[in-house]
């Protein structure tokens, strides 16, 4: 279980990481946009450079057009910033010392119930306000596949829990 502990850790690392980076960028970059600061106009004023903070070196390139920003910009920026926060967390559950605990049940559902809810009306919204690729469908039966596996799990966990209650009761 050594081991496990230690990749469990490490993920949840990386995990935190992309979440912090996804998430930072989205307020960047909503920063920039919102002020016109850092941002250089590019292709007729169609599309917009979103620069390195006090540079003019492009960082991200965005169409110049607010349903695109809000829909295929900074709305999946967004959720896949909480997408990964979730999984730092449930990867977090299984770095610590006693796995079947109502806070680690909790992350589990957390996860699941995210992968359930979010990807699918996220999609069909933005449908309505600018053009959806085929995949972006297939990616969201992804996360609901994830969301499934991580409920499996959940009721692993809810049941060791209850054991683990019993077990403690007798004791």
């Amino acid at each position: 279980m050594g081991r496990t502990k230690i990749i469990a850790r490490f993920f949840s690392i990386i995990s935190h990481i992309l979440a912090v980076g996804y998430l930072a960028t989205v307020i960047y970059s909503a920063v920039c946009l919102s002020s016109k600061w850092s941002t250089t106009p590019y292709g007729d004023g169609k599309f917009l450079h979103i620069n390195f903070p006090f540079s003019q070196t492009p960082f991200l390139n965005v169409d110049n057009n607010a349903n695109y920003i809000f829909f295929s910009f900074l709305l999946p920026l967004t959720l896949y910033g909480f997408f990964f926060w979730l999984v730092s967390n449930l990867f977090s559950v299984f770095s610590k010392p006693k796995l079947f605990t109502v806070l680690n049940l909790q992350q589990l559902k957390r996860f699941y119930l995210f992968n359930w809810l979010v990807p699918f009306p996220a999609i069909i919204i933005s449908s309505f306000f600018v053009e959806t690729e085929s995949a972006l469908w297939l990616l969201a039966v992804v996360h609901g596949i994830l969301g499934v596996f991580a409920w499996m799990v959940a009721a692993i966990f809810k049941q060791g829990l209850q054991l683990q209650n019993e077990q403690d009761l007798f004791i």
